[in-house]
């Protein structure tokens, strides 16, 4: 009788040391209590991220008019070196090179000279360049066409596959960035997830988001912006389980065995 009060102990023991480990599930879930009233949303004006440009962008700028001699002393291109009298070299179509955005916020434009830059997003830079050139095509407007070409995030901590990611579109959500790194780990720590930001002024600011939180979608870390670094924490568990080392982890083991078949030997004796 003795035997089955300590078995029946070691059960209820092991039962709550489960209960325990699955109390943390409600720390799981995305978008917890999101419900949401979709008639007042019909008249709510949204506007759509447009990435700003900071220091150390590199910036793909072309200009595309009906003459393409008047443009193309406003592109960029790598010079071609050609060798006289020697016909049996090929020309490809000459590479646009990138503006780097110094840190003084700007970049070397030809003809122009020195552009400030900063703190504009692409259109409003297009805008700007469109109308520098007015004066140079007459009735004419060229096309002007601005990418980033280094819009990378780095996703850190307990995701599954962390590393340094790229968006050709210009956007990337939090949820988008945890998507490319593979999702968070079951380890995550979902409510405090950081963000180290470095702003167009140079000052570096971090910014803390709760993923189980629906207000996430109001965060100004919801969008990821160029050069972020996103860092996942990892939870008490994760914390827990690496200060245990193989042997009790091996001990951790046994003990669920010995309580198995304890349990099995008590059925079977009945």
């Amino acid at each position: 009788m003795r035997n089955l009060r300590l078995l029946n102990t070691l059960q209820f023991l092991w039962i709550l040391l489960i209960l325990g480990s699955c109390s943390s599930i409600k720390n799981i879930a995305y978008f917890q209590n999101s419900e949401i009233d979709s008639t007042k949303q019909i008249n709510k004006k949204v506007e759509l991220y447009e990435a700003r440009i900071k220091p150390k962008d590199l910036l793909s700028i072309t200009i595309v008019s009906s003459e393409p001699e008047a443009s193309k002393q406003y592109n960029l291109t790598v010079p071609q070196i050609s060798e006289p009298n020697n016909s049996n070299i090929l020309f490809a179509q000459p590479i646009l090179q990138t503006y780097l955005v110094d840190n003084n916020g700007s970049i070397n434009f030809p003809v122009f000279g020195r552009l400030y830059v900063v703190g504009l997003n692409p259109k409003e830079l297009e805008a700007m360049l469109q109308g520098k050139l007015e004066s140079a095509f007459g009735k004419e407007h060229p096309i002007v066409t601005i990418r980033f070409t280094n819009y990378t995030v780095s996703i850190l901590g307990e995701v599954e596959k962390p590393g340094k990611f790229n968006t050709a579109n210009e956007r990337m959500t939090i949820f988008d960035g945890l998507a490319l790194a593979g999702d968070l780990t079951i380890y995550g720590k979902r409510e405090n997830v950081k963000i180290l930001r470095e702003n167009g002024d140079g000052n570096k600011v971090f910014i803390t988001v709760n993923l189980n939180d629906k207000d996430i979608l109001n965060s100004p870390a919801y969008y990821l912006e160029q050069n972020d670094i996103l860092y996942v924490e990892p939870n008490k568990a994760k914390m827990r389980t690496s200060r245990i080392g193989a042997a009790e982890s091996l001990g951790i083991s046994a003990f669920s065995i010995l309580i198995s078949m304890a349990s099995l030997v008590v059925t079977i004796l009945k």
